[in-house]
C-alpha cells in the first residue's frame, strides 16, 4: 500500500460533533493485513502504522488510565460555570 493509497481509507476523526474546522484531530483507519493507520487532520501527509494487537493494548492502557498523568485533567474536574 503506497501514501496515495492511504488517502482513500476509511479515516475515522476523534473529534466532537461541534468541532471546528482548523483544529488537530486524530484520525484512525484500518489498512490492509489488518494495520492500523494514524494521522493527525492538519497533517494527513505524515501517518503512523501500527499493529492491531500493538493498537488494542494500547486502548486498553488509555481505558486503564496508564496515560492520565500526560493530561492535565485538573480543567476536567473544575466545576462549569466560573
Amino acid at each position: 500500500m503506497t501514501r496515495r493509497d492511504w488517502r482513500e481509507l476509511d479515516w475515522q476523526r476523534a473529534a466532537p460533533d461541534d468541532s471546528e474546522e482548523g483544529h488537530a484531530y486524530l484520525e484512525v483507519a484500518v489498512g490492509p493485513d489488518d494495520q492500523i493507520l494514524m494521522r493527525e487532520s492538519n497533517d494527513p501527509e505524515t501517518v503512523v502504522v501500527t499493529t492491531r494487537t500493538k493498537w488494542e493494548a494500547f486502548i486498553k492502557g488509555v481505558k486503564a488510565g496508564e496515560f492520565d498523568d500526560f493530561a492535565d485533567l485538573a480543567e476536567a474536574d473544575e466545576p462549569t460555570g466560573k
